[in-house]
């Protein structure tokens, strides 16, 4: 069984429904768990580097796992991956909801993250192989971005209401319906396809991702507490990781990461821009709960109302981004979504924009508009240009950047707070020793601006032909040679 059979405008609606079913309670539960940390925080004891945990313990392992998983669908089907992912994921989120203590809920937020490995990145391939005309496909992307606005616009309200009505663990509650009604759609709804040629497992190039992505997240989220000399050797195992991928892989045939992909400036440019993007998405959501909630002494339902005009504008502008990049291409959306999200980092860095009510709103607006162009030019400039065979591999190495950079962007960012706030009162030190992650934000946005107008020109086109080509021409030779052995 190769690709999909070719389905009516009607059933591609409805797979299209349903991936974005599982996108919702994942993207959900990030937004959701963000406005609940101060209540985890009082209720289960946690330091800031525990909060860290909740977040980067899911995040890590989401990203650790998501090329293995797109790989693994690619070979074995991709309808079977994703409902193993749906009851995985919904049975975790049960067990963090029933989680006495702050270890076990990081231990069963990993659980989840299994689960939502499984998801993301396949339910994309899904898309991919379902949606085969460009246009189609861009405006199908869309409305996967407008997803995640919706996850973000409901997230902080959603969160908000049921942590003050019922209490932090409802918020894993919400998963198990939604888990449960996208399981039967897609037993019902969502044919079964695979890549036409089987890619091997690779074994040796998963564990040196665990180790690099792991390794590097202790030292950064530890560092504040334990010091320097203490997370030195996880520092150390990083950097070992790192070069053993750049040695290892390219040696390998059918490597768990394709350097080759890396060849395309597109998707290189997609790659980076998607860890800076959310690298800015982790670090603002961490700030701006605490500061709300600790600082201001909001309670959890109104501080997801302050955070509705970031939430909105997302919503809004997804789809609308999604439809530029099917009319016009990527340039347009990255340069919008750079531009802004650089503004609101230099207005809180700058202006200590959290201290006023016209300029949090107003910096708030600016990032989600923002967030809100990034999404769907990131997915397709990622997977246009690949065969349709890699779709699995290249969609998990987005879905991993964007995983590894709110993993990156809550430890850099929270380590900056803790060590900034100190021994100091907390709302007193908190917007002098937040204003360097507002920096580190403001550069990430600068970044997606940069690198959205540098990967989108003609040079870089020419670049993404000749990548796909060249992989295109491989496989022929791996398939003719197999045939010639046989």
């Amino acid at each position: 069984m190769g690709t999909m059979p070719e389905l009516s405008h009607r059933r591609r609606m409805l797979v299209l429904a349903i991936c974005c079913m599982s996108l919702l309670i994942v993207s959900l539960d990030n937004t959701v768990l963000n406005v609940a940390l101060p209540s985890m925080q009082r209720e289960l004891h946690a330091e800031t580097s525990g909060l860290q945990w909740t977040i980067d313990a899911y995040t890590l392992v989401l990203a650790s796992l998501l090329m293995l998983a797109g790989s693994t669908a690619d070979r074995i089907g991709r309808k079977r991956i994703f409902m193993s992912g749906l009851v995985v994921f919904s049975i975790g989120s049960l067990l963090c909801s029933l989680a006495p203590n702050l270890e076990l809920l990081v231990v069963f937020r990993m659980v989840q993250a299994v689960g939502g490995s499984m998801l993301n990145p396949v339910a994309m391939s899904i898309i991919t192989n379902t949606f085969t005309d460009s246009r189609e496909r861009a405006r199908a992307i869309g409305v996967w971005g407008a997803v995640v606005g919706i996850s973000m616009a409901a997230g902080p309200l959603v969160g908000g209401l049921l942590v003050e009505s019922v209490g932090w663990r409802s918020i894993f509650w919400v998963n198990l319906p939604v888990g449960l009604a996208a399981l039967l759609l897609t037993l019902r709804f969502v044919p079964e396809s695979r890549a036409p040629k089987a890619r091997r497992p690779d074994p040796i190039g998963q564990l040196l991702v665990i180790a690099l992505f792991g390794s590097l997240t202790y030292a950064i989220i530890e560092a504040p507490d334990a010091g320097f000399g203490a997370v030195a050797p996880f520092a150390v195992v990083a950097l070992v990781a790192l070069l053993a991928l750049l040695w290892y892989e390219p040696r390998r045939d059918e490597p768990l990461i394709d350097l080759r992909f890396f060849h395309s400036a597109p998707f290189s440019g997609a790659t980076v821009i998607a860890v800076s993007a959310f690298a800015a998405l982790g670090g603002f959501l961490f700030l701006s709960t605490l500061y709300l909630q600790n600082v201001r002494g909001l309670d959890a339902l109104h501080a997801g109302l302050w955070m509705l005009p970031m939430a909105a504008p997302t919503f809004l502008c997804a789809p609308l981004s999604g439809r530029l990049v099917g009319s016009r291409g990527p340039r347009l959306p990255l340069v919008l979504a750079g531009a802004a999200m650089t503004a609101s980092g230099v207005l809180f860095a700058v202006f200590e924009a959290e201290t006023s009510d016209a300029t949090l709103f107003v910096g708030y607006m600016l990032f989600g508009i923002g967030f809100g162009f990034v999404n769907a030019p990131i997915t397709n400039t990622a997977v246009s240009g690949m065969p349709r065979a890699q779709a699995g591999v290249a969609a998990a190495v987005a879905s991993t950047s964007r995983q590894l950079g709110q993993s990156l962007g809550v430890a850099v960012v929270g380590a900056v707070l803790a060590s900034g706030v100190g021994s100091s009162p907390y709302k007193d030190a908190f917007v002098s020793a937040a204003r360097p992650g507002w920096w580190i934000l403001t550069a990430c946005g600068l970044a997606v601006l940069v690198l959205g107008f540098v990967s989108s020109g003609r040079w870089a086109r020419r670049t993404a032909e000749r990548t796909a080509d060249r992989l295109e021409s491989a496989e022929v030779r791996e398939v003719v040679g197999a045939s010639g052995r046989a």
